[in-house]
């Protein structure tokens, strides 16, 4: 693979031990991929990682002087402090890894947003910036809805990427892999956010890998909406890039989406196939005992709506409410009064944390909840976290009545 001067200069550690690190791990992506080059980077998102062999890696590129050229948002950890303020003091007893982690990202010059939805409000990438994106829901939406263009990165290479700022010029930061590889026509009414989630993974799980060309979604969806279809792509498949024609950048049409090649094969997706992936995902099977939104993060807006909702009334004493969302969106909806509405009620907003994390796990192993995320129900039931999966409003209404 072609390296600039800058770039080899880096690699043989002119600018550091922990620089020539990041640098190999790309190179060898890169030839692994048949890149023929690097791109400079504008921006990043990488992961929160604190466990041990994730701390000893960043650890390294510490000692060897490693610090981020493109400062990239980072996904959540947990909020230490809120459990202890619950009466639930790190839960799951990882206090002194999570703190060692915040510490090494904030010495790499990470900015600590501790959050999977940077793309919607503080890292927003214009279209046809190179950028380099961790986070599975944040890369279609980075992709299909910004119009930017990031492989599906891991931690690491997201990680290696802020620190050179380059990335190897592979996969989706080409034009001829961005282009349409199936037409997906949605045969179903698509009203709820849940409905989002339910049609995405049933498009995955049709087609699996490649770049779906959707139709028949309502017109002009709303970001969480598209959000939550992206999200659902990429959890039952390896779908990074997806068109909706007329809403996605380099999609006003059908055949633009298929760069004007004919449409390769179609799938149809039914009322029936989301249907499926509800029975499929639902399996809670004792009394519900909490309620889990915000997978992503909940936008304000979503949180506005669950206090509209909740106010004045009282969540049940036998089920726990928890709306995960960013300390940026939490912090706005303190200053409007919503978030005091939800406390008041008994829920609980817990700003930069993860369902897929080892502090729930601790508190809700072997017991039954509720969410309107299809990607939460897919990921904690090897934890024996189980969901059933229900619109926004009917989980709220969950929690407040202590049931179905």
């Amino acid at each position: 693979m072609y390296l600039t001067q800058e770039e080899q200069a880096m690699l043989d550690g002119a600018q550091g031990d922990g620089t020539a690190e990041a640098m190999r791990l790309l190179v060898r992506l890169g030839e692994s991929m048949n890149a023929q080059k690097m791109v400079p980077i504008s921006r990043a998102h990488t992961s929160a990682v604190h466990y041990p062999s994730d701390i000893w890696y960043t650890t390294k590129l510490i000692r060897g002087g490693a610090k981020c050229k493109i400062p990239p948002t980072i996904n959540p950890l947990y909020d230490l402090d809120y459990f202890e303020k619950i009466g639930k003091p790190d839960p799951a007893g990882e206090k002194d890894l999570v703190n060692k982690a915040r510490d090494i990202y904030c010495r790499l010059g990470v900015i600590p947003t501790y959050s999977c939805t940077p793309e919607l409000d503080i890292n927003v990438p214009r279209t046809g910036e190179f950028v380099a994106f961790a986070e599975s829901s944040a890369t279609p939406y980075v992709n299909a809805v910004c119009g930017a263009r990031s492989n599906r990165e891991s931690a690491k290479t997201a990680l290696a990427a802020a620190i050179t700022g380059r990335t190897p010029l592979y996969g989706y930061l080409l034009d001829e892999n961005r282009r349409g590889t199936v037409l997906v026509k949605v045969d179903a009414p698509v009203r709820t956010g849940l409905d989002y989630n339910l049609a995405g993974y049933a498009i995955g799980e049709k087609m699996g890998a490649g770049v779906p060309v959707i139709t028949g979604l309502p017109e002009n969806p709303m970001p969480e909406e598209l959000l939550n279809l992206g999200t659902q792509l990429a959890t039952s498949s390896s779908v990074a890039m997806y068109h909706i024609p007329g809403v996605t950048p380099e999609a006003p049409d059908v055949e633009t989406a298929f760069h004007g090649r004919p449409v390769p094969g179609t799938i149809t997706v039914t009322r029936a196939d989301l249907e499926g992936v509800k029975e499929k995902l639902s399996c809670a099977r004792g009394p519900i005992e909490y309620v889990m939104v915000g997978c992503p993060h909940y936008t304000l807006g979503q949180v506005i709506r669950v206090a509209e909702q909740i106010k004045g009334r009282k969540v049940h004493p036998d089920v726990t409410l928890w709306i995960l969302t960013s300390s940026r969106t939490r912090e706005l909806a303190e200053k409007m009064g919503y978030l005091g509405a939800i406390e008041q009620a008994g829920g609980h907003v817990i700003a930069g944390t993860c369902f897929d994390f080892p502090c729930y796990y601790t508190l809700y192993s072997g017991k039954s909840g509720v969410t309107d995320s299809a990607k939460a129900a897919f990921y904690t039931p090897r934890m024996k976290m189980d969901f059933n999966l229900e619109t926004r409003k009917r989980c709220i209404e969950i929690a407040l009545n202590g049931g179905y």
